[in-house]
């Protein structure tokens, strides 16, 4: 940008959302404050157009004054489209766009095969580096609330972060590890504690019980709302007349045989609905 605001201003966040308010290219966008993602979902016989999208993402840039980092811009392939001749890369500010098969996107790393191996990797590195703080504090003398008030801000947030939209997908393992970086601050914590014991005494709960019930709380607050704009993905509701008379009737449409593949399965939508 040729032109900007002090760091931290009342102002700030407001100018910048009016400012890319006007980057609306004619496929799915959303856009987080500087981070614009743009999806295009091809049928097997089509064409990709993602190029005459980013080209007019450029000008509607250019437009506001604005630039699009193309060092940053990343672009990731998912589904059949994996096994047949992929379209060609997308050509920006003269340089093709690096195509990857795992692409950090607000903190989650969402890979091409939507498996969540990478992430649950790199959150448990992450959280484990914090581990090193929380035995310092403990070295130094600090008191029992301060460590777990350390462990509820820095660590935990960590393994939570975003579990909506990965939990359900995770394989036998990787709770596992997820859950062993919990045990290892509860060992630093309470150290003559067995590991139960420990949480009864935080008043904390077992990290996969914590990401399903936060899972729980997404679903009914922002996609069961009516409200909501991620409403649309549910299927129909079922007539009540009929819900009314069963004993464990399932409130929404059953899927089409089409769409019961493994992924979903495992999705967010349908372990809650």
């Amino acid at each position: 940008m040729a032109a900007g605001m002090p760091q931290g201003s009342y102002l700030g966040p407001l100018t910048f959302v009016i400012l890319i308010d006007a980057l609306r290219p004619a496929c799915l966008t959303h856009k987080y404050v500087d981070d614009t993602t743009m999806t295009e979902v091809l049928d097997k016989s089509a064409v990709s157009n993602m190029q005459s999208f980013a080209d007019e993402l450029v000008q509607q840039a250019t437009e506001a004054g604005t630039i699009v980092n193309g060092r940053k811009t990343k672009e990731i392939l998912m589904g059949s489209v994996l096994c047949r001749d992929p379209p060609l890369s997308v050509i920006l500010s003269g340089a093709p766009v690096e195509r990857v098969t795992t692409s950090k996107l607000l903190g989650v790393h969402v890979a091409n095969n939507l498996k969540w191996a990478q992430h649950a990797r790199a959150i448990s590195t992450k959280a484990a580096s914090r581990l090193h703080f929380l035995k310092r504090l403990k070295r130094s003398g600090a008191g029992l609330d301060d460590l777990l008030c350390f462990c509820g801000t820095v660590v935990r947030p960590v393994l939570e972060y975003a579990c909506p939209a990965w939990h359900s997908s995770l394989t036998a393992a990787q709770p596992k590890a997820l859950e062993a970086i919990q045990r290892r601050a509860m060992r630093i914590i309470f150290a003559h504690s067995d590991y139960e014991m420990a949480l009864m005494l935080a008043g904390l709960d077992p990290l996969e019980a914590q990401r399903a019930r936060l899972t729980e709380r997404f679903f009914r607050r922002s996609v069961l709302s009516e409200e909501s704009c991620l409403n649309y993905l549910l299927p129909d509701k079922r007539d009540s007349s009929v819900t009314g008379r069963l004993r464990h009737a399932k409130t929404f449409e059953p899927l089409p045989a089409s769409q019961k593949i493994s992924k979903f399965f495992h999705s967010l939508l349908f372990r809650t609905f």
